[in-house]
């Protein structure tokens, strides 16, 4: 029988949680009355998002600020009065297309879509102004009239968008720049699907109040990573030689609308496996996958753990031998050997883990040459199927080095074995000759 809770839910946190799914902005910190530092809701930024005019407060709290942050507020939450044309003649079978492409003010534009794509887009990949100090970025002037700033200005982009050129000398560099992309986020946000990404790409000269404003309209937990990309290494400017090292990254910001939602598959790189091989031979890496499993006999239940459903085996019989020697005693090629029997090719870790802990602690004392384990793993790419890990005895009691096979990071296609290379945070593999190509 469930045992009762003998307490009701605490009302004030549940709001707290409504309230920080719905304004992240609003989620700050403050000192309580014992002087500890807590979460708290700031109650200016949160009656700003539900106001239609600048609301003052000043109030010392943590914060990312500028000027001109509320007006961005209302500019997010703004109507306009605009709607979407379609040019049919400069469209490719307009009837049928199953694709969109929009020319316009982007913050326009995103306004525009909340009727029909509101909560209804997987992902989004932003591409804005780096503010190298030569960018235009839209100038969604609080003060000026649209005829004032028309007359002052005189920039526009291809389709009579206005724009402005924000050099390092404006007073208003970095505020010019978030008050554009913060309205922008925010409404990109809302187009979001519960478990939707958005990816933000960025150079070096505003990539830390790119992660500060993610982390104030999608909330600092539901950051995903930063990738940091290996760009096309051009010439070194004269104008700046000798004084820095030589630009040749770029970041990606990725957050999640709702981080408890998103399942992130893992994605590969299919690498040949001989090319993998060749590879960390040339770079002097050592390749660790060379023995085989040619006999593994005699399986014995020593333990069952029925609290974590969990059984622990021993082997009676171990025969292992190297990949080459196998290979000259069957009389077929290395390769061959790969191709075949990537299912008992192996290598051994002694990384840490709890699995590899308990394993320890629960054969401490049996002497087999191979241990296992079998359970249903909680998480992960095997989360709720039973599966067995094999562990190798080592020269002491207690070494139990898990067995990790090849068939594990390889995947046939069409006859042919490719090695599996988990893409990572950094991208330093992008082929820029080649682009036009992928």
């Amino acid at each position: 029988m469930d045992k009762l809770k003998m307490q009701t839910v605490n009302k004030a946190d549940e709001n707290f949680k409504k309230l920080a799914e719905m304004f992240p902005n609003a989620i700050t910190e403050t000192i309580d009355e014992n002087g500890e530092v807590v979460r708290a809701i700031d109650k200016d930024v949160l009656m700003q998002e539900i106001s239609c005019k600048v609301v003052d407060g000043n109030e010392e709290r943590y914060q990312f600020t500028w000027p001109d942050k509320k007006k961005s507020v209302l500019l997010a939450n703004a109507t306009i009065n605009k709607t979407l044309r379609p040019c049919r003649e400069e469209s490719v079978d307009f009837d049928n297309t199953e694709n969109l492409y929009i020319e316009g003010d982007n913050l326009e534009v995103l306004k525009l879509l909340q009727e029909t794509y509101l909560g209804k887009i997987k992902m989004i990949y932003i591409d804005p102004p780096y503010n190298t100090g030569g960018d235009f970025v839209y100038d969604d002037d609080f003060v000026q009239n649209t005829a004032e700033y028309l007359a002052n200005s005189g920039q526009y982009d291809d389709v009579g968008n206005k724009l402005v050129t924000n050099t390092e000398s404006n007073g208003r560099f970095h505020t010019d720049w978030l008050n554009m992309m913060y309205p922008r986020l925010k409404i990109a946000k809302d187009l979001l699907t519960d478990d939707g990404v958005i990816f933000a790409h960025i150079d070096d000269n505003e990539v830390e109040n790119l992660g500060k404003l993610c982390n104030d309209v999608f909330g600092e937990d539901n950051f995903i990573n930063i990738i940091t990309v290996k760009t096309k290494i051009g010439g070194v400017s004269g104008s700046s030689e000798g004084k820095s090292l030589k630009d040749v990254t770029e970041f990606i910001w990725v957050y999640a609308k709702n981080k408890n939602e998103l399942l992130l598959k893992p994605v590969y790189n299919h690498i040949p496996l001989f090319d993998r091989i060749q590879s960390y031979l040339d770079e002097g890496k050592s390749w660790k996958y060379t023995s085989i499993i040619t006999k593994l006999e005699g399986k014995v239940l020593l333990k069952r753990d029925e609290k974590h459903d969990m059984n622990f085996y021993g082997y009676t019989t171990l025969k292992t031998q190297s990949i080459s020697s196998y290979a000259k005693e069957n009389g077929i090629s290395e390769q061959d050997v790969y191709n075949r029997y990537a299912d008992k090719i192996f290598r051994t870790t002694n990384a840490q883990s709890s699995v590899r802990q308990t394993v320890i602690k629960e054969t401490k004392g049996f002497e087999y040459p191979m241990f296992s384990c079998e359970y249903v793993p909680i998480k992960g790419k095997n989360e709720g199927k039973k599966i067995e890990i094999l562990y190798k005895s080592g020269s002491t009691d207690d070494q139990r080095n898990m067995v990790m096979f090849l068939s594990d990071v390889v995947k046939k296609i069409d006859g042919v074995y490719y090695y599996l290379d988990k893409v990572s945070s950094l991208w330093d593999d992008i082929d820029y000759n080649n682009l036009t190509k992928g």
